[in-house]
């Protein structure tokens, strides 16, 4: 099995899926991966998660964090909490706060600028924050454009935008899982507008729950056509959903993605997203064993140090990894770990005694 000559397209890539044969088809992803970073490194960042609220109006049944406000169990994080949160990241040379929450019924784009506005007044921090259903809500919420929403929220200072609630682009799939969260194409909309007011994003893919392989292949070329259009994704983030706690679990579906189809994933995800330059293995959900894998499956990122991590915790999976961790992992599998930014420029290396 060879890497077809020029663009792959989805029904080659669900055959490459369905082929059978793994290690051609990392020696394929590891072929794209090498073009993109010939250097040889894998980066991974220091930052923090913060659910600012567990208050959701959403309700999908794939998620076991949410809370209605009636629940008795809903909080929204006081700004001294957050506060507090931030300055342990920034004690531990943290460089981005990534902040989502749940879509809540009351809050408008008021109370989303103010909290921005605290923060950056009080920290020199990248926020990369808020979602696209979270950009969808708010701007319904507050009668005003996406464009405008996002706009407000740059100068309150917002960063990047997280590819956050993605799920799979496909609206059979979403219809059933959140029928009150923003559709595929709104999805892509926000991302698009983002974009062309000049802000970076990330995508990402939760799979393994009821969408088939085409959907999930569908999902990715969705990505690699708005990455056409505008070139604003800087990574794509393939994770598997995690059932425990959730609706879909005390349904009785529990189809629970193993660690081939995980990573054949990333190698499908890799070998078609040829304008997205950064893959990033999932160790929060797969663990560092699986994570370290699918670095020569066609990942070079091994995203976060996870100082905090609430919503994958909720389905019960809680893999922890320090940053010293995550540094001898890269290196046991032969290569170089770097510090980066959101914007994946590289850091000075930390200084050892």
């Amino acid at each position: 099995m060879s890497l077809p000559k020029g663009r792959i397209s989805a029904q080659q890539a669900e055959g490459l899926f369905n082929a059978g044969d793994l290690l051609a088809l990392g020696r394929m992803a590891d072929e794209i991966r090498k073009h993109f970073h010939p250097d040889n490194i894998v980066t991974y960042i220091i930052d923090r998660n913060i659910n600012y609220t567990n208050i959701c109006t959403s309700g999908c049944l794939f998620c076991a964090f949410y809370r209605t406000e009636k629940s008795g169990e809903g909080y929204v994080l006081a700004y001294d909490e957050i506060k507090r949160k931030i300055g342990e990241t920034r004690d531990v040379d943290g460089v981005q706060i990534l902040m989502q929450g749940g879509l809540h019924p009351t809050w408008k784009i008021g109370d989303y600028v103010r909290l921005l506005k605290n923060i950056k007044s009080d920290f020199d921090i990248h926020m990369h924050a808020f979602s696209p259903p979270e950009i969808c809500h708010i701007s319904e919420q507050s009668g005003i454009s996406v464009r405008e929403t996002i706009g407000r929220l740059m100068e309150a200072g917002l960063d990047s935008i997280p590819g956050g609630g993605a799920e799979i682009l496909v609206d059979r799939v979403r219809n059933r899982l959140s029928p009150n969260k923003c559709s595929a194409d709104r999805w892509l909309d926000v991302m698009r507008i983002a974009h062309g007011l000049g802000l970076k994003t990330t995508a990402t893919m939760m799979f393994g729950h009821i969408e088939t392989i085409a959907e999930r292949i569908r999902h990715i070329e969705r990505i690699r056509e708005l990455q056409d259009e505008t070139g604003g994704f800087t990574a794509f983030i393939p994770w598997p959903f995690q059932h425990g706690q959730t609706a879909l679990h005390k349904m009785g579906i529990e189809k629970k993605v193993g660690s081939l189809d995980y990573i054949k994933t990333v190698a499908i995800s890799r070998i078609m997203l040829d304008n997205v330059p950064n893959v990033q293995a999932s160790w929060v959900t797969q663990g560092p064993k699986v994570s370290q894998m699918a670095l020569f499956f066609g990942a070079n990122d091994m995203g976060s140090t996870m100082l905090e991590e609430n919503v994958v915790k909720a389905a019960g999976v809680s893999f922890r990894l320090s940053e010293k961790e995550i540094r001898e992992l890269v290196a046991d599998a032969g290569f170089t770990p770097r510090r980066r930014q959101q914007d994946y420029s590289l850091l000075p290396e930390p200084v050892t005694a």
